[in-house]
């Protein structure tokens, strides 16, 4: 009897780094699908231009911050940074689809945590770009003014603390909070993540969640109220308040696509982290994953909808990658006709040269 419950306590106790993925898979008793090829090339390919369209679009709003100046302020800049989240987010799914389906089996430990990492970061950056945007939007909304009087040192301070605190929520597993060695804690989603800090991380994240949509509430009974009174001033006055109250409106859009994309995933971990055996967590699975995909690609688009002067500063970018690459293939076509006329050139010269020297008379 002593030696099992010897035996027992050894097993708890014992760590599996060496391991491959595919061994903790079994424990947490989570089949992998055996994918056709063809069925994950589809995938891979679907996956790569969903991940594109996320990559350049993303993109397009940070350099479109960057070259127009009348985006360098701080809510600009904070948008700016939630878009190199979803830039970021674009490379986990990138990664995240190529170590998906039967090649997850195969995976270290180490390479487990990298590809949770990154989806754990890019999540954790864009939850706090948009908390730090909602107080953003909060300051000045309560001070009636278009834009904050948060000074270039101090978004620039605050993107710094976004991404240090993001990089750590998504570096917490692969610091020890995890189950490698107490494989009775493992979850059933994330085999190698605890039950516990799956319950931490969604709760965390909802709590964020009601944290925003308080602040919102606020600055939409603050801004009502205010309209109210200024309805009874000049149309001019009311007309240069119009801004903040389209800012807003964008933001809360943001939010609104960021809460109902997210929203059901963290549930469903949070439900993974209470141990629910009948909830059927499996089959719901890749739909929220594609549901926080659509997250990342909806963002620019909301921008674009939302803001004409953002929309309007993307398609010169546009046109200017255009216009440089006909300048390209334009001075290509010509350099190449230059080549080819100098050429016919020296060879008419040359067949002169020697036309000249055989007429030449014997001497």
């Amino acid at each position: 009897m002593s030696n099992f419950i010897l035996h027992k306590m050894s097993s708890q106790n014992m760590c599996y780094y060496d391991e491959q993925m595919g061994f903790f898979y079994n424990k947490s008793k989570q089949k992998i699908e055996d994918w056709e090829f063809t069925h994950l090339i589809v995938l891979q390919c679907v996956g790569c231009i969903f991940c594109c369209f996320i990559l350049v679009s993303n993109a397009m709003v940070i350099l479109s911050v960057i070259t127009n100046n009348r985006f360098h302020n701080a809510f600009y800049y904070l948008v700016a940074n939630l878009a190199a989240s979803d830039f970021l987010a674009g490379i986990a799914y990138v990664y995240l689809m190529f170590n998906t389906g039967p090649v997850s089996q195969t995976l270290t430990v180490q390479q487990y945590f990298l590809r949770q990492g990154l989806l754990d970061t890019s999540l954790s950056a864009s939850l706090t770009n948009l908390l730090v945007i909602a107080l953003e939007r909060y300051i000045s909304i309560m001070n009636w003014k278009v834009h904050s009087n948060l000074t270039k040192q101090r978004v620039t301070l605050l993107i710094v603390l976004v991404w240090v605190i993001s990089i750590f929520m998504g570096a917490v597993p692969s610091l020890g909070w995890n189950c490698i060695c107490s494989i009775e804690q493992c979850s059933m989603l994330a085999p190698i993540f605890s039950r516990s800090y799956l319950i931490f991380w969604s709760l965390f994240n909802l709590g964020v969640f009601l944290i925003m949509v308080a602040i919102y509430l606020r600055i939409y009974a603050y801004v009502r109220k205010k309209t109210t009174v200024l309805n009874g001033h000049a149309t001019g006055s009311i007309k240069r308040k119009k801004t903040p109250i389209k800012l807003i409106k964008t933001v809360m859009t943001v939010l609104g696509v960021f809460v109902i994309c997210w929203t059901p995933g963290l549930v469903v971990l949070l439900l993974d982290g209470l141990k629910c055996e009948q909830c059927n967590l499996l089959k719901f699975k890749r739909w929220f994953l594609l549901l926080a995909v659509l997250n990342s690609v909806m963002n620019p688009i909301i921008y674009s909808y939302k803001d004409k002067e953002m929309w309007a500063t993307i398609k010169n970018l546009l046109r200017c990658v255009c216009n440089g690459t006909r300048r390209q293939r334009s001075s290509r076509a010509n350099t190449r006709t230059m080549t080819s006329t100098t050429e016919m050139n020296t060879s008419l010269r040359l067949s002169e040269e020697k036309k000249a020297t055989q007429d030449m008379p014997k001497t």
